[in-house]
């Protein structure tokens, strides 16, 4: 079955950095999107990051863009999301998702299966 593990998160400095990680298993991990979406407590889903099936175009909410970066190793079933420069607004649960289909779009109906997903708390 279709199984996203989440890894990376914990607690950063506002300014620091972590890498967020997905292990994929169960389904062709080469030929769909994948993304990142949080969710802070008290807030609705938001989707963060996206990139298609070979890499070849990545998404970014506004609120992250030249902060985080998405990319994907399809020889390791593996989604990563970089983060930098952190803010306290940052921090939330964040998910792993597998697009239905191999380009990406931030909408839930465009996903069918997500991680547990892993805390990121930026604080000093």
């Amino acid at each position: 079955q279709v199984q996203l593990v989440e890894s990376g998160g914990g607690l950063a400095q506002p300014g620091g950095s972590l890498r967020l990680s997905c292990a994929a298993s169960g389904f062709t991990f080469s030929s769909y999107a994948m993304s990142w979406a949080r969710q802070a407590p008290g807030k609705g889903l938001e989707w963060v990051s996206g990139i298609y099936s070979d890499g070849s175009d990545t998404y970014y909410a506004d609120s992250v863009k030249g902060r985080f970066s998405i990319s994907r190793d399809n020889a390791k079933n593996t989604v990563y999301l970089q983060m930098n420069s952190l803010k306290p607004e940052d921090t939330a649960l964040y998910h792993c998702a597998k697009g239905r289909y191999s380009d990406f779009a931030p909408t839930d109906t465009d996903h069918d299966y997500w991680g547990q997903g892993t805390q990121v708390t930026v604080s000093s």
